[in-house]
């Protein structure tokens, strides 16, 4: 009878998550399939060939994790009850036909794995990565239909084809190619997972990405921003708070701000990971941030600013009603101050960038600082870059104010 295993294979890149397969062996013969879920090596028990939460891991992470594991048992149970049907037929089998059927159990076609995989990575917590998938998918569906699409269909004509039609409907070539470049990693999964060989359906539509208008205001409108006398507009005033606060953390993002926890300052470091990437951040903890977070009362949460109000109930919607209503604020604020661009939480993120390369920081520095990801030979670089030249950086120019 066949048996069936867990794999761990580790990124290659240390500070990435390694990928999880399932392994069959039957008659000394052994067949691998992907299964979507990645963790980190010291997420892994190699002994015990099974996804582990190490102690201290904070309660998104958990919720990850157990999804993973949960994720992995289903795939294996499905495995298993294929496994028993063949071996009841009383057929002579390969583990090649094992996961032959297993594949076509989970999908017919491109469709209907975009669905899949969507549902998938809602599962294991990556919402934001789901979102942009259904986004595409959405667009793809009304250029093709709601009909399933053959893995044996989807080739270059066919992209060319797409292309064309979003051309025709007034979609602008970063968009549309934001749309392939989606497609391309959806596809690219389900090659990994051996769904279907490769056809290099997009070796003939624009992947690339055009110069845009710099979301970047001067320096002095940051100044002006900062000493705006919002006293009276309780909800503008803590907009401004956020977007200073972003920028006095190197640009740090509006979902990594909301679920920031008081435990993440220790020692004078505000220690976290990128929701976006998982890396790793170190920041020195400067009293321009200790000023905002003391003008709030959160003595009952265990967040640092008042974004996430009810812990624990549906706090993704509470995120994206805090982003929503941010940001309009922002953009008020914008206007009053007469900025000729809109104003967003994002837009710090920019100045910080814009700010400390007018100072000639280096952009090592500054890619580092930001949390970027990078080639590997700039990461190898960046590796060894001692933190305190990019606490100097953030000093600076916060100081310029």
């Amino acid at each position: 009878m066949a048996t069936v295993k867990i794999k761990f294979r580790p990124s290659i890149v240390s500070s990435k998550e390694g990928t999880l397969s399932i392994q069959i062996i039957h008659n000394r013969i052994a067949r691998q399939i992907g299964i979507g879920y990645k963790v980190f090596p010291h997420e892994w028990d190699r002994s015990r060939s099974e996804v582990i939460i190490p102690p201290g891991t904070d309660e998104l992470r958990r919720a990850h994790l157990t999804t993973v594991k949960n994720g992995i048992n289903e795939n294996v149970f499905a495995v298993d009850n294929i496994i028993k049907r063949l071996e009841l037929s009383g057929n002579r089998y390969t583990s090649a036909q094992v996961i032959e059927a297993y594949l076509s159990a989970q999908t017919d076609g491109f469709v209907s794995y975009m669905r899949s995989l969507i549902h998938q990575l809602n599962q294991i917590g990556k919402n934001r990565t789901a979102g942009t998938y259904t986004t595409t998918m959405n667009s793809f569906i009304r250029f093709y239909g709601i009909k399933e699409v053959p893995w044996e269909q989807v080739d270059a004509k066919l992209m060319v084809r797409y292309e064309v039609f979003l051309k025709e409907n007034g979609i602008c070539p970063n968009t549309s190619s934001y749309y392939m470049r989606n497609l391309r990693a959806m596809y690219n999964r389900a090659v990994e997972c051996e769904l279907t060989f490769h056809r290099n359906p997009f070796r003939d539509v624009y992947t690339g990405v055009d110069k845009t208008v710099k979301r970047a205001i001067p320096q002095d409108a940051i100044k002006r921003l900062r000493d705006l006398n919002l006293n009276s507009r309780p909800s503008a005033d803590l907009a401004r708070d956020i977007f200073m606060f972003s920028f006095y953390t190197r640009g740090m993002s509006f979902i990594d701000i909301a679920f920031l926890r008081k435990e993440d300052i220790q020692n004078g470091i505000l220690s976290y990971r990128r929701k976006k990437t998982n890396q790793h951040i170190v920041v020195k903890w400067e009293k321009q941030m200790q000023e905002i977070v003391d003008k709030y009362d959160t003595v009952n949460s265990p967040y640092l600013l008042p974004l996430i109000k009810n812990v624990g109930q549906d706090e993704r919607r509470q995120y994206l009603t805090a982003a929503h209503r941010i940001n309009r604020n922002l953009k008020i604020i914008g206007k009053q101050l007469g900025l000729s661009m809109p104003l967003t939480c994002y837009v710090a993120r920019h100045t910080w960038a814009s700010i400390a390369k007018s100072k000639n920081i280096p952009i090592s520095v500054i890619s580092e600082a930001m949390g970027h990801d990078s080639e590997s030979t700039t990461r190898i670089y960046l590796a060894s870059l001692d933190t305190s030249v990019i606490d100097k950086a953030n000093k600076l120019i916060i100081g310029l104010l």
